[in-house]
């Protein structure tokens, strides 16, 4: 059941972000769709949806690695001295 919710959390931001990734792609190609009132503020909705899609995920997997020690030492949390 763990596993499919760590799947279900990577697939939705990977659908916000392909969505961001069409909307950009229709702006290049000059298709409005309707709840946007001009081409430019379309590319910026997409290139927003796509950078949060990719950033969460990202998050996600760099949160994941760190709990597991699988990351390089400069990215590793620093740990406190606790002075006795």
């Amino acid at each position: 059941m763990q596993r499919f919710i760590a799947l279900m959390i990577l697939v939705i931001p990977a659908i916000i972000a392909g969505y961001g990734i069409k909307l950009m792609r229709d702006t290049v190609f000059q298709i409005l769709h309707t709840p946007f009132f001009s081409l430019w503020f379309q590319f910026i909705a997409g290139l927003i949806l796509c950078i949060l899609g990719i950033a969460f995920i990202g998050g996600f997997i760099f949160h994941r690695d760190r709990k597991n020690n699988k990351i390089a030492p400069r990215f590793q949390k620093k740990t406190k001295n606790k002075l006795n």
